[in-house]
C-alpha cells in the first residue's frame, strides 16, 4: 500500500480566471523558486510535496506533510470534472471552484455549484481577482501576509465582496467563510482570496488543500500496486504517433507492454500499450516544444498520455484497464458496463447527446430532476439518425434532442430542415434543461390553441380481427377506415353511446402519420380500453364528435359518406339527448 496524490479538478465560469491558476502554478509562484520541480503530464499538472513545503514555509506552517503532492487535472472546467468518473461516481478527490470576487455567480460556476453538491465532492473557492478590488496593493505573496498591509478602505472593499460571495453560497446551502476563519473544514467551504495574475493567495490555496486532504481523504488516497485503472480525459491525433490518448491513473500501475482492456461506442477494445509519454516539465501540453519523454511504468495518481496500436471508437469518459493477472472475461464485462452510460429509458421521452459518458449522466440526472422522461440517449455528435429518431416519436413535445457539448453534424441538419424535430445546444446543462422547458410551455399553448381550432369530422372504422397486436396499455391493432377520416387524439364511439379510448398514434408503412382516411388499413395504439373487454376484433366503431362540433360541420361541405356517418353519430347521441347537434 502506499498513499497517492489527490486529484483535483478545476471548476468554474469563463473567463473567471481558471486557466490563469493553472499557469500560475506551472509558470510563477512556486514555481520560480523550484524551477523544474513542477512536472507537467498529459491533461494533468503534478505539483511535488517538497514544492508544497517551500510555499508552507512563507506562511509559517508547521503542517506535517504526508501525501506525495497534488495533482490537478489540466482541462479546465467543469467539463473534465463530468468526463473524469470511474464506476458511475466522480474521479476528482476534491476541486477548486474558481469565482470573479467582483462578478460573483454565473451560470457556468452554477452548473460547477450543482456538480459538486450532486457528487458530494469536497471543495473550496478560489476568490480570484483581489487585485481588481479599487486600491488593493496585489503582490506575489501570501493573502495572509498582504491583507494587513492595505488600507483600510481597500480591505473594507475586498471585505464586503468576499460577504456577497459567502451570502449567495449560503443562499444554496453551503456554510462558507474566508479560509483563516474556519475551524471545521468538513462543515464550511473555504474561501480563499487570490490572484492568479499576481499570485497572491496561491500558496494559501495550496496549504488549505493539502491540509483538507490529508485531514478528510486519508482512507480513500491508501491505494496497492496492483494492475493500473485509469479514465480517458481526452482522445487526440498527434502527428507521427496517431491517435493518443490523454489519460488519468487513478490506481495502480500502467507499464509499456500491458495488455489493457478499454470501453469505446461498441465493444470493450483488448489492446496494449505501446508507450507512456508526457512531456518534458513545465512544457506546453498542446503544443509542447520538444519531443514526449517516453517512459517505462507511471504509478497512480498521475496524468499521461498512452499509444495503442489500435483505438478505433475509443471515447472520453471510458475506462482503461490493465489485465494482468486478472479474469480477462469479468474485465470485459466491467469495462463494457463502465462504458455505458446508466440512464433509465422510457417509451416516450427526448432524445439526448453529449460529448462523454459524464457529461450525459449529469444531463440525464438534471431531466430526471425536473421529471422529463429520456427515449434515447448515446455520446457523440448529433447525426441523421438521431433526427430521424426524434422525428418518430408521437408525442411532439418530445420531438427535441438536447445536446451538451456536441455537434450537429452537416447531413444532420440538412435533414432537419425536412422534420418538426427541436434541436437545443449548450454547454451548460442546466440552461440547456431550462431552454428546453421554456420552449415546451410554449409548444404546449401553441398545441392547445390548435387542438380549440380543430373541428373533428366524421369517420367509422372497424378493428380488424386478424390484426390484433397487442391487448392493453396501449392496445395496438389493424383498422380499415370504413368512411370518414381517423385521427390521432381521437376518441372512439361505440353503436351503444358508450365512448371508449383515445387513439394515440397512427402507422402507415412503417411511418407515424397524423390521420387516415376512408379505405385505408392502419394500425394504430388505443388508450383506455383491453381488446376482448371494452372493444373486441370485428367491431365498428365510430369517432366521437363533440356536439359543437356537430353544429359546426352543418356549414361544412361533407361528402356522401361523411353525411352519412354524421347521421349515424347523431342517431347514437339521440337516445340520451334527443335535440343533440341540432
Amino acid at each position: 500500500m502506499y498513499t497517492r496524490q489527490p486529484i483535483v479538478s478545476v471548476l468554474g465560469h469563463v473567463d473567471h480566471g481558471k486557466t490563469t491558476f493553472l499557469d500560475r502554478i506551472r509558470g510563477g509562484t512556486v514555481a520560480d523558486r523550484e524551477a523544474g520541480k513542477i512536472t507537467q503530464h498529459i491533461g494533468a499538472t503534478e505539483v511535488p510535496v517538497d514544492v508544497l513545503k517551500e510555499a508552507c514555509s512563507d506562511l509559517g506552517c508547521n503542517l506535517t506533510f504526508r501525501l506525495p503532492g497534488l495533482l490537478f487535472i489540466d482541462t479546465p472546467g467543469h467539463h473534465s470534472f463530468m468526463t473524469l468518473r470511474s464506476r458511475g461516481g466522480a474521479l476528482a478527490d476534491m476541486a477548486v471552484l474558481i469565482v470573479d470576487l467582483k462578478d460573483g455567480f454565473k451560470p457556468q460556476t452554477m452548473e460547477s455549484l450543482e456538480i459538486l453538491r450532486r457528487e458530494k465532492t469536497p471543495f473550496i473557492v478560489g476568490a480570484n481577482k483581489v487585485d481588481r478590488i479599487a486600491g488593493w496593493n496585489s503582490q506575489n505573496k501570501p493573502f495572509i501576509k498582504s491583507f494587513p498591509e492595505q488600507t483600510e478602505s481597500a480591505r473594507n472593499r475586498m471585505t464586503e465582496a468576499l460577504y456577497e460571495l459567502i451570502g449567495f453560497l449560503y443562499d444554496n446551502g453551503f456554510s462558507a467563510d474566508r479560509y483563516d476563519n474556519i475551524n471545521n473544514f468538513t462543515k464550511n467551504v473555504a474561501i480563499v482570496p487570490m490572484s492568479a495574475k499576481t499570485g497572491e493567495g496561491i500558496e494559501d490555496l495550496l496549504l488549505t488543500l493539502i491540509g483538507l486532504a490529508q485531514t478528510y481523504l486519508k482512507g480513500e488516497l491508501e491505494v496497492e500496486e496492483n494492475e493500473g485503472e485509469g479514465t480517458i480525459l481526452e482522445v487526440k491525433e498527434v502527428v507521427g504517433l496517431g491517435t493518443t490518448l490523454d489519460t488519468i491513473v487513478y490506481e495502480g500501475v500502467f507499464r509499456m507492454g500491458d495488455e489493457v482492456v478499454i470501453g469505446t461506442h461498441g465493444e470493450p477494445l483488448q489492446t496494449r500499450i505501446k508507450s507512456l509519454l508526457k512531456p518534458k516539465p513545465l512544457d506546453e501540453i498542446r503544443d509542447p516544444r520538444e519531443r514526449f519523454d517516453e517512459i517505462e511504468e507511471v504509478s497512480a495518481a498521475a496524468g499521461i498520455k498512452v499509444v495503442t496500436p489500435e483505438a478505433e471508437g475509443v471515447m472520453a469518459g471510458a475506462p482503461i484497464k490493465v489485465i494482468g493477472s486478472r479474469d480477462r472475461n469479468k474485465l470485459i464485462e466491467m469495462v463494457r458496463e463502465e462504458s455505458h452510460p446508466s440512464i433509465d429509458i422510457e417509451e416516450s421521452g427526448v432524445v439526448i447527446r453529449a460529448d462523454a459518458i459524464g457529461s450525459i449522466e449529469g444531463l440525464a440526472s438534471e431531466l430526471r430532476d425536473n421529471e422529463i422522461p429520456i427515449n434515447n440517449a448515446e455520446i457523440g455528435d448529433v447525426a441523421q439518425k438521431d433526427i430521424i429518431k426524434a422525428a418518430t416519436l408521437n408525442d411532439p413535445l418530445y420531438r427535441v434532442i438536447l445536446a451538451f457539448n456536441v455537434n450537429l453534424l452537416p447531413e444532420a441538419e440538412e435533414y432537419l430542415e425536412k422534420t418538426d424535430v427541436k434541436v437545443f445546444q449548450q454547454e451548460v446543462v442546466y440552461q440547456l434543461v431550462e431552454n428546453y422547458l421554456e420552449w415546451k410551455d410554449e409548444k404546449k399553448e401553441e398545441l392547445e390553441d390548435r387542438r380549440r381550432e380543430k373541428i373533428t369530422h366524421p369517420g367509422k372504422l372497424r378493428i380488424m380481427e386478424d390484426k390484433i397486436f397487442r391487448l392493453s396499455k396501449p392496445a395496438v391493432v389493424g383498422i380499415r377506415v370504413l368512411g370518414g377520416r381517423v385521427e390521432v387524439d381521437h376518441q372512439l364511439l361505440k353503436q351503444d353511446g358508450r365512448v371508449v379510448g383515445t387513439i394515440k398514434s397512427i402507422r402507415k408503412d412503417d411511418k407515424n402519420v397524423d390521420c387516415a382516411e376512408q379505405g385505408e388499413e392502419v394500425a394504430v395504439s388505443i388508450t383506455g380500453v383491453t381488446i376482448g373487454r371494452q372493444i373486441k376484433g370485428g367491431e365498428d366503431l365510430y369517432i366521437n364528435i363533440p356536439e359543437g362540433d356537430a353544429k359546426k360541420l352543418r356549414d361544412i361541405d361533407l361528402d356522401f359518406d361523411e353525411n352519412r356517418i354524421l347521421e349515424e353519430v347523431r342517431e347514437i347521441k339521440k337516445e340520451e339527448r334527443p335535440f343533440w347537434g341540432m
